[in-house]
Order: C-alpha cells, then sequence, then structure tokens
C-alpha cells in the first residue's frame, strides 16, 4: 500500500484540523507519487532544494571554520584560488555536461541504444581529454606569468589546476544524472561530499602539524575532489551499466560538439557571470578584501539555492515538454516561476534578518560585508521573479540567443565592475553584480516571450489565463 500524505493527516488528526490541511498535503502527494512529467520533475525539484538546503549548511559551517583556521588574509587567497578552478573546471566541459541532458532523454525515447552508448562513453573521454589539457596550459600560463602575479598568489594557482580534471569530470558525470532523474547521484557529490571531505582532510592536516595556510587547504581541495570524483564515476558508471544493453557505439562528435558550443557559451556565460564579482574583487583588491566578500556572498547563497534547485529538477523535462504540446510546456515553464520566487522571497527575508550574526562566525572583521546583502539580496531576487529562464531556452534549441543574452550581461556586469570598484570598493562589486542580474533577469524573460510565447515573470498576467 502506497503511503499518502493526506490519508495518513485522515487517520491521525482531528477531523476538522484535517479537513483544512488537506488540500495541501494532496498537493505534495501529487508531487511526491504522481508518475507524469511534472511529478517527476516537482520530486527532483524537491531533492535538489533539500540537498541545497543541507549543502548550504555544509558550504557555510565549512567556509566558517576555513576562515576561522587560516585567517581573512590566508582564507581570500583560498578563495581566489578555488572559485577559480571551479568556473574553469565548469567550462573544461565544453557545454557537454548539459547537452548530453537533452541528448539521453531523446535517444532514449526513440530507441536509439548505439547512439546512446556513444555519447555516455564519448563525453566522458572528451571532458577528461580536454580538461586535463587546460590544466597543462593553466600551469604553464601562471607559471610565465609570475613577474606580473602577487607572489601570495603563485604556488596556489599552480597547484589549484591539479583538481581542473576532477572538477569538470564531477560537472559531467552530474549531467549524465540528471538526464536519468538520479537527483542523489547528481548533486550530492558536488554538494555535500566534496565540502564534507574538504572541512575533514584539512582538519587532519592541521593536527598533522601542517600550517593553516592556503596551500594546506587547496592540498586537502585535491584529495576531496579526487576522493569524490572517483567514487562518483564508479557510481554513476554501474547504474548506466544496468540501463544500458551492451553493443555497438555510434559516435556523432560534430553534431554534439555543435549543440554544445553554444550551451557551452551559455553556461560559461552564467558562471562567469555568478562568480565574476569575486574574481574582479580579487583582481582590484586584497584577500582580506577578497574573504569578506565572498563570506557575504556564501551567506546569500541561502537564497540561491532555491533557483538552482529548481533548475537542476526542471531541465530534463523542459526538454521532453519542447516535442509535445505548445500549451503544456507553457504552463509547466510558468509554474516553474512561482516555484522558484516564492521560496527565494522567503529565504531573502531570512538572510537579511540572521546576515549579521552569521558573518560574525567567520570573523569579527566580515561584519564589514553585512550591509552589502541589502543590495545583493534584489539582484538574486529578481532572477528569481523569472524562474529558469535560460534552461528553457537552452532545452528548446534557442542557446544561441541565450548565450549572447549572458554574453551582454556579462560584458555589462565587467564594466561596471571596472568602474565602480576602483571608487566604490565592495560596494561597487555588490552594484555591479545587483545591476547586471536585474539587467540578465529582464533580458532573458523579454528573449523567452519573444522566441516561444511565453510569459515568464512573477506579476505579468498572463491572456486567457484562468
Amino acid at each position: 500500500m502506497r503511503f499518502s500524505a493526506a490519508t495518513t493527516a485522515g487517520r491521525f488528526l482531528p477531523q476538522r484540523l484535517a479537513l483544512r490541511v488537506g488540500p495541501l498535503l494532496d498537493r505534495i502527494d501529487a508531487v511526491l507519487f504522481t508518475a507524469d512529467e511534472r511529478g517527476e520533475a516537482g520530486r527532483m525539484s524537491v531533492i535538489a532544494f533539500s540537498i541545497r538546503i543541507v549543502s548550504a549548511v555544509i558550504a557555510f559551517i565549512s567556509q566558517v571554520l576555513m576562515a576561522r583556521w587560516m585567517g581573512s588574509f590566508e582564507y581570500g587567497i583560498f578563495v581566489l584560488v578555488w572559485v577559480t578552478m571551479v568556473i574553469v573546471g565548469n567550462l573544461a566541459c565544453l557545454g557537454f555536461h548539459t547537452s548530453v541532458i537533452r541528448f539521453i532523454p531523446e535517444y532514449r525515447e526513440r530507441g536509439l541504444m548505439d547512439e546512446l552508448r556513444g555519447i555516455v562513453v564519448a563525453s566522458r573521454l572528451f571532458v577528461l581529454i580536454a580538461s586535463t589539457l587546460i590544466a597543462g596550459l593553466g600551469a604553464l600560463g601562471v607559471w610565465l606569468a609570475a613577474p606580473w602575479i602577487e607572489n601570495y598568489y603563485v604556488i596556489p594557482f599552480i597547484l589549484g589546476v591539479i583538481c581542473l580534471p576532477m572538477i569538470a569530470l564531477s560537472d559531467l558525470l552530474q549531467g549524465l544524472a540528471r538526464a536519468n532523474s538520479w537527483a542523489l547521484f547528481a548533486l550530492s557529490p558536488t554538494y555535500l561530499v566534496r565540502p564534507v571531505l574538504i572541512l575533514l582532510f584539512m582538519a587532519l592536516m592541521l593536527w598533522a602539524g601542517y600550517a593553516p595556510d592556503a596551500r594546506t587547504a587547496i592540498f586537502a581541495s585535491i584529495a576531496a575532489t579526487y576522493v569524490t570524483t572517483l567514487t562518483q564515476l564508479i557510481g554513476v558508471t554501474q547504474r548506466m551499466e544496468k540501463q544500458i544493453p551492451a553493443g555497438p557505439m555510434k559516435v556523432h562528435f560534430a553534431q554534439w560538439f555543435v549543440v554544445s558550443l553554444p550551451i557551452f557559451l551559455v553556461e560559461g556565460f552564467f558562471f562567469l557571470l555568478t562568480n565574476a564579482d569575486v574574481l574582479m574583487v580579487g583582481a582590484y583588491m586584497d584577500p582580506n578584501d577578497v574573504a569578506v566578500y565572498f563570506a557575504t556572498v556564501k551567506t546569500l547563497a541561502l537564497v540561491h539555492f532555491v533557483y538552482f534547485a529548481v533548475k537542476a529538477g526542471v531541465a530534463q523535462r523542459y526538454a521532453q515538454f519542447t516535442h509535445g504540446d505548445p500549451r503544456k510546456l507553457a504552463a509547466f515553464a510558468r509554474e516553474t516561476v512561482s516555484w522558484t520566487f516564492w521560496p527565494s522571497l522567503l529565504m531573502a527575508f531570512l538572510v537579511l534578518a540572521l546576515g549579521e550574526p552569521m558573518l560574525v562566525l567567520f570573523g569579527p572583521e566580515f561584519t564589514s560585508g553585512y550591509p552589502l546583502l541589502f543590495l545583493l539580496v534584489f539582484g538574486v531576487v529578481a532572477r528569481a521573479a523569472v524562474g529558469p529562464c535560460e534552461s528553457l531556452l537552452t532545452m528548446s534549441g534557442n542557446q544561441n540567443v541565450c548565450a549572447a543574452v549572458y554574453a551582454t550581461t556579462l560584458a555589462f556586469n565587467i564594466g561596471l565592475n571596472v568602474v565602480l570598484i576602483p571608487l566604490f570598493g565592495l560596494w561597487g562589486a555588490a552594484m555591479a553584480t545587483a545591476f547586471a542580474m536585474i539587467f540578465e533577469a529582464s533580458a532573458l524573460s523579454f528573449t523567452v516571450w519573444r522566441k516561444l510565447g511565453i510569459v515568464m515573470a512573477i506579476f505579468v498576467p498572463v491572456k486567457g489565463a484562468a
């Protein structure tokens, strides 16, 4: 007998109370147990949302401890190196970590098992080779540019590139898991296991007598990244082998690359846009300022994770709906805007209320970032107000125009940072980020309306809607 929240409430709650909460519990049952596309997308979003909540807590605690152990200067160095490695590792996938989410469900539905086997194997080999080459070029570039880089950054950056192949492979494996709606396999390694292992290895190294500095933190990150990714590779591979029977492979690399390249631009511009402020602060200000700004951004991540959780749950369903009834796609897309906006707004108020005591945990000097939250939160809520527009554009074949929107937004963001950081310091970075997010949300929503005729904006009425 299947569990039902509504039935259980009827058994254990007073009748009047059960009647009042019944409609809400029916909606919960629909999300948890309905077998259709909407139900599966809802379940994946709920799982992703739950993982991101736990992840945000783990990340916050680990970053507080790292800052306490290292001090703001060394912590700022580590932050800049690690953020750069995560960005470049993601870019090193060249879009394959997202394009597999589009191709795998398509091949499975059409019964193209040879192509399915081909993309699963070829994507992993390509990402591993490409990321290794990029890591080598990155290390060489840092070494050659050493005379023009602050000396306290050189060795940490050279060490950091060791992580690149495993970060890239982990992102691809996340895409393979998302394509199969394996939410736990997709998100747990990156958002739960890896940060816990970084913290554990760092603690063990400090206990063993290593210096509490950025180099030690990077060594801990290298070990955690390799352990996490190799374990993830084994788990995803075993599960894929159970679903895909052995047989010949067909590799259409040129076709996959042509589709992946604009997706790479979309994801790349989005990832750079999300982290450009930290990189620009690192370019213009010292590691202490980087540490304060990053701690502020990590506090704001409690709002961000709602958006990313919904995005993780709906991308595959967008791809499936684009081949069906346009009205169902439009209705589902508008529904995902509500999934994103209202929880984000609630979390925004919570972060503003608790931001200062949360920042003081990093250290007394970190509270100087608290006023920035009031400005940054406007941009995050603006992005949530239009839902995962870029996923809808990418999965519906409009990745080129989506890339153009992100390129424009990134240029706008960098230009604002270049002008505002020298004038206003961290306030300049916060202003640039907030204005860029508002511009991005407006441009993406307008593009979805022009290309697909779908209104994705929380307070904009839809003609003919009930």
